[in-house]
């Protein structure tokens, strides 16, 4: 059982590593500072947790099974993702985020709006994480130690993001780089946006 259990926490390891969304959002924070970056961050991780009770005290699989309960999410997912790149793209090398404080509530909710409204991880948490609990492991405790390790996995990896990110911030607050960077990203989204709107539940 040790083993089946390592080798599910490599694989919680290599879907964690996998760019999408939550990665654009919080490389676009940890340009402005690492406390924006680690912060959008643990929005992100918060929202995973939320889908990941609602997995393990069977929620989630109700949501996934509802067909409209899951358009709805994924329509409004997707018009999120657009509305935050139209922001990006339109005033890319005019944001008034470089070199100003900004509100630690604003990144937070970010990452955790970007997180919540993205029904894929509903479903990765129904569909995937219980085929990684081992035959004869108690179902329930062994899904919420998962959820567990793959939020740790996700604050330790974005964390070192934001702090990589954040390095280069001399380079990135330029602003004919940051806006590249605000473009960059809101392609970025525009892109999970449109694979979220043409993805069938």
């Amino acid at each position: 059982m040790t083993a089946a259990l390592l080798a599910a926490t490599g694989v919680l390891a290599l879907l964690t590593l996998l760019p999408g969304p939550d990665f654009a959002i919080v490389v676009r924070w940890a340009s402005i500072s690492f406390r924006t970056g680690v912060l959008a961050a643990l929005g992100v991780v918060t929202g995973c947790t939320l889908w990941g009770v609602l997995a393990v005290a069977g929620l989630a699989a109700l949501f996934t099974a509802s067909p409209p309960a899951y358009e709805v999410v994924r329509l409004a997912g997707a018009g999120y993702l657009v509305w935050m790149a139209a922001r990006l793209i339109g005033r890319a090398g005019h944001s008034a985020d470089a070199g100003v404080a900004v509100p630690a509530r604003r990144a937070y909710r970010q990452g955790l709006a970007t997180n919540l409204l993205n029904p894929k991880i509903a479903a990765f948490y129904v569909g995937v994480l219980p085929a990684l609990v081992p035959a004869g492991a108690p179902h329930a405790l062994t899904m919420a130690g998962l959820v567990i390790v793959h939020q740790v996995l996700g604050i330790v990896w974005l964390t070192v993001v934001s702090r990589g990110v954040s390095h280069g911030r001399a380079v990135l607050s330029r602003p004919v780089v940051r806006a590249w960077l605000d473009r960059v990203t809101g392609a970025a989204l525009l892109g999970f946006a449109g694979k979220l709107a043409l993805d069938a539940a």
